[in-house]
This record gives structure tokens, C-alpha cells and sequence, in this order.
């Protein structure tokens, strides 16, 4: 995998965002949210823009409703729909599928890809090591 650097990302650049980002920084992890926060600090100045799938949000929004907190699920929400909000399409998942046999991706994962192809993403952003292997897109972690 490419390693983050977000300074190194051209103006205007669309990045498909994973989960794990997110969720990292929503929750100010102390481990890993310092890893990401320059590809959020140039998305908060207007430099890049950012994309999510749908399968995203549902991963976000998991931790939040599990513990019944219902305002911040819909904090989170916000924040990920004014961002670019990719649908899994009947293309997304065909290409998912093939992502799949391809590669051996877990699902998720191959929508995350296929979502991120789909929408000719400079880069995958993520911190998960299932990626390694997917060649054709740019994975930064």
C-alpha cells in the first residue's frame, strides 16, 4: 500500500473514503486519527474532495445506534452526506463481484473498490490490509 501523504495529492483530487478513517477520526482515536487528519484538513480547505459509499455510512452509523445514541448518528450522518455519497449500483456490484473473484476482497471491501473505480477516485483511502492485493487503484493507508 501507498503510504499517506496527503500533501502529495493533486488540488481537486476525489478520494474515496473507507470506514475506518472515519470512524478513527469521528472518535478521535489516539492510535491512528493523527494518521488521517492531513487528508481531512485539505478536504476542510476545499483542496480535495472526498466520497463515501453507502456501504460507509452504514458502517459508521453502526457503532452510534448500537449504543442508542440517536443525535449522534445523525451528527454523523450530516457530516458524511456533504460529502460525495456514492449508491451501490447494479455496475458497482458486478464490478465488486469481479474485484472478488479476482482478488479474494470480502465483500465490503469490493464495494469499497468497485465504488471508488466507479467514480475514477484518485485514490482508495483506508486502513485495512485486504487492499493489498487489488491492483488498477490506488490505495493509500
Amino acid at each position: 500500500m501507498d503510504p499517506l501523504d496527503a500533501s502529495l495529492l493533486a488540488h481537486g483530487a476525489v478520494l474515496l473514503v473507507d470506514s475506518a478513517p472515519i470512524i478513527y477520526t469521528l472518535e478521535a482515536n489516539a492510535r491512528y486519527a493523527a494518521r488521517f487528519a492531513p487528508l481531512f484538513q485539505r478536504h476542510a480547505l476545499g483542496e480535495i474532495e472526498l466520497a463515501v459509499s453507502t456501504i460507509t455510512i452504514a458502517e459508521v452509523l453502526t457503532g452510534p445506534l448500537k449504543a442508542g445514541e440517536e443525535a449522534l448518528a445523525k451528527r454523523y450522518r450530516a457530516v458524511l452526506e456533504a460529502w460525495r455519497v456514492v449508491d451501490v449500483t447494479g455496475d458497482i456490484a458486478e464490478s465488486a463481484a469481479r474485484l472478488r473473484g479476482a482478488f479474494g476482497l470480502k465483500l465490503p471491501d469490493a464495494i469499497q473498490a468497485a465504488s471508488a473505480l466507479a467514480i475514477n477516485a484518485e485514490a482508495l483511502v483506508t486502513h485495512d490490509r485486504d487492499f493489498s492485493r487489488l491492483r488498477g487503484l490506488t490505495v493509500l493507508s
